[in-house]
């Protein structure tokens, strides 16, 4: 077996202290990393990240913007300056956001379904390449264990259908460079799908197989990223870990170690992968538990694909 390439990471770069840091997006037009924290129902962001003055952000305090309801993930909007309004995964679906002040005001655009489901709320998702939003829904906090009845949403701006069902933990989205393969996790089973893709039929999908299955380890495949060589760079929840995972044969051919069980999601920023995490409160490595929440930086010598705007 060929060896992989290894990184290792012994302190994170910012401290938040999230109950559950998830969604890092790049938000080009101000040099900024913004995140959830989708327990805390907060979107922060952290300023001039490219610069390298930022290489080292622990002592910085985010900027907050405090919502009375989760949020679980953002996009920009095409035409719209994201220092005034993005779009953002909510319980029951997808919700414009203003974000001109530190009280979050959204409003809503379109549900999962009407009348809705309590049961349920958004999870991971991001905008496709022809402009629209795939957004997962799964079992909210509070309804016990995790059912199979989440799924995967496709959200234009006045629909919803869903397009992946019975799921329990349905999680990233990605697409290859040329865009004719897209990648969804489900969490639960550990698998990482991958489905044909053809923007030229609408974003039809077709051909569902599993691209990998997460065998080597505890951990759950999380929320993921894809790099301009095409491959895929997933975050193991439980197992303190990013993956990259060839685009094409599904191998391991790098991973990046952190000091906390709990990773969630990456976000590239030039060559540098920024990793969000959860709180890892039950964990028995006391570093673990004092690190969990953090983010963390690490460079890895190549740069992800920009992610798609959805078109209101």
């Amino acid at each position: 077996m060929d060896s992989i390439q290894e990184w290792t990471v012994t302190s994170p770069w910012a401290e938040p202290h999230c109950d559950l840091g998830e969604g890092p997006f790049y938000e080009a037009e101000t040099d900024s990393l913004r995140l959830v924290d989708i327990k805390k129902k907060q979107i922060l962001y952290y300023r001039c990240v490219s610069a390298p003055a930022s290489a080292h952000a622990a002592a910085v305090a985010p900027e907050v913007v405090q919502l009375d309801v989760c949020p679980t993930v953002t996009a920009d909007l095409d035409g719209v300056d994201p220092r005034e309004r993005i779009v953002v995964g909510v319980k029951h679906g997808l919700a414009t956001l203003d974000v001109r002040g530190a009280e979050g005001r959204y409003e809503m655009l379109v549900p999962f379904r009407e009348p809705p489901n309590e049961r349920l709320r958004a999870n991971d998702g991001c905008a496709d390449p022809l402009g629209r939003f795939l957004l997962a829904s799964m079992t909210d906090f509070g309804y016990g264990p995790c059912q199979p009845e989440g799924g995967l949403f496709l959200f234009t701006r006045d629909s919803a259908r869903e397009i992946i069902s019975e799921l329990t933990i349905p999680n990233g989205v990605g697409w290859s460079p040329d865009r004719r393969t897209m990648y969804v996790t489900h969490s639960t089973a550990r698998e990482l799908l991958a489905f044909d893709y053809d923007p030229a039929a609408g974003g039809a999908m077709s051909n569902r197989r599993v691209h990998r299955r997460h065998e080597s380890g505890p951990a759950e495949p999380d929320g993921l990223r894809v790099d301009v060589d095409g491959h895929v760079w997933q975050a193991l929840y439980g197992e303190g870990a990013v993956l990259r995972i060839d685009g094409r044969s599904g191998a391991v051919l790098g991973r990046v170690r952190i000091p906390t069980r709990n990773a969630t999601c990456v976000q590239f920023v030039d060559e540098d992968l920024f990793i969000t995490t959860a709180a890892d409160e039950d964990g028995p490595d006391p570093e673990s538990r004092r690190l969990g929440g953090a983010i963390f930086r690490v460079h890895v010598g190549v740069r992800g694909l920009d992610l798609f705007k959805f078109k209101i």
